[in-house]
């Protein structure tokens, strides 16, 4: 029997308790780190690629995986277009492209790359703009091994059996997001509750829905406008947390809806999303041209406001803080004890995850200035990947050192999955499953 089919038949049999085995949702069970396994530093088109395999439509969804399934959700049109690349002040009010759309969830398999199943959920003219860089499936499904759901902001949630039986579908509101930009906060499962976050333009939300059935639990009203951060379940030693980011506010809930603490300060636009790591919680936003650029550790236990005030760095929950030091898309990552800051322009920051106090900050390559997927890590190494598909493998620790440079020449904004040894990397065209031969 050859290593790879014993590899993922251990994937099969791994259950729920054995998250690193699977990739489940945006960021995997641990925020983007810690998964199991010998993972490649070097690949090209000729060397340590598994297969590769066309997408259909566009996605900067990210994959997720289980066991011996890759899921992906793409919107396909008549007339697709390729956004164009870096930041930019131009062309920033959002769009309705034109032709019919066809919203798909696909399942790949794990050894081939073939597609087990392809479900169309939706065909029309799309409900809403977007921006020129975003999509129509810019939010990652999540499973727990017994269902997949795929979110689709302004149209619906769905949610099939691993066989992609269709158990039950939910349609959402079309609402206004800021400039038209469209929606991309990914949703969430903590066992048997689906957590979605839609912070827009009319009436900004917190839904708590059965995964089961569908059927609404709660929904807590917020007062927010438009944003773009995923919500993050916090497992700490005290409670578990849904925690939102926002830009008036980060707020935590309970798994009952009850608002336990928040914190001000964020920039005026929020897309990272919360990770935590060895006790504590990181929050962060950076609007480039903001005069507030965040970024926080908290610990355990906070109720009511927990904002800053002044000068202060530091407070009872609050154990460190930067002021400058937020990214704009990437959401940082924490592994073995330092937290790693990726900005848009190709910088690389290292913070010592307890006092924050800066390790490094670096530029990557002098050539690279576009990021916006989020930095992953594993096996002592950092992975980074900027838009025009060349991911940066950087040594894990408070030395500066960039391993490889590896090129796929395929612009790329969906964040990789790390699972058993293998790199999943979606590009704007393909998806690639990367390892060790």
């Amino acid at each position: 029997m050859s290593a790879r089919i014993v590899v993922g038949m251990m994937g099969l049999l791994l259950g729920a308790g054995q998250v690193l085995s699977n990739w489940p949702q945006f960021r995997g069970s641990h925020g983007g780190n810690g998964a199991e396994g010998h993972f490649p530093a070097t690949w090209s088109k000729k060397s340590n690629i598994v297969w590769q395999v066309d997408t259909p439509g566009r996605g900067w969804s990210s994959p997720v995986v289980w066991g011996d399934k890759i899921f992906l959700t793409a919107v396909q049109s008549d007339n697709p277009s390729e956004p164009r690349r870096g930041l930019y002040m131009k062309n920033m009010i959002g769009k309705v492209p034109p032709g019919e759309h066809r919203w798909l969830v696909l399942c790949l398999d794990w050894h081939s790359g073939k597609t087990l199943w392809q479900k169309t959920v939706h065909k029309g003219i799309p409900p809403s703009t977007i921006h020129t860089k975003n999509t129509y499936a810019s939010e990652t499904p999540v499973t727990d091994g017994e269902r997949l759901i795929a979110y689709f902001g302004n149209l619906g949630i769905y949610c099939f059996d691993l066989k992609g039986k269709e158990l039950w579908s939910k349609k959402v509101d079309s609402v206004r997001t800021r400039l038209g930009w469209g929606t991309g906060a990914s949703p969430i499962l903590h066992k048997d509750r689906l957590y979605v976050q839609s912070d827009n333009e009319d009436n900004s939300y917190l839904l708590a829905l059965d995964a089961r059935t569908g059927n609404e639990v709660w929904r807590v009203s917020r007062q927010e406008k438009s944003g773009w951060a995923s919500p993050f379940i916090w497992e700490n030693k005290l409670r578990t947390e849904i925690v939102t980011c926002a830009s008036k506010r980060i707020r935590s809930y309970d798994l009952d809806g009850k608002l336990l603490w928040e914190l001000g300060g964020m920039s005026t636009i929020v897309i990272p999303t919360p990770c935590a790591a060895n006790g504590l919680l990181y929050l962060t936003s950076g609007y480039l041209v903001d005069t507030r650029r965040p970024l926080f550790a908290v610990r355990p236990g906070a109720e009511g406001d927990i904002s800053l005030k002044g000068n202060e760095t530091s407070n009872e929950f609050i154990v460190w803080s930067h002021k400058l030091a937020g990214p704009y898309h990437p959401s940082p990552v924490v592994y073995d004890h330092y937290l790693y800051v990726l900005y848009d322009r190709g910088m690389l920051a290292c913070y010592e995850a307890d006092t924050g106090k800066e390790m490094y900050k670096k530029r990557i390559d002098s050539g690279s200035d576009k990021f916006v997927s989020s930095p992953v890590a594993a096996d002592g190494k950092i992975y980074c990947t900027s838009e025009d598909g060349d991911t940066f493998v950087i040594k894990a620790g408070p030395t500066f050192q960039v391993l490889a440079k590896n090129s796929l020449d395929d612009m790329c904004l969906a964040t990789p999955a790390l699972v058993r040894g293998s790199i999943i990397l979606r590009t704007i065209s393909k998806l690639v499953r990367i390892e060790s031969k």
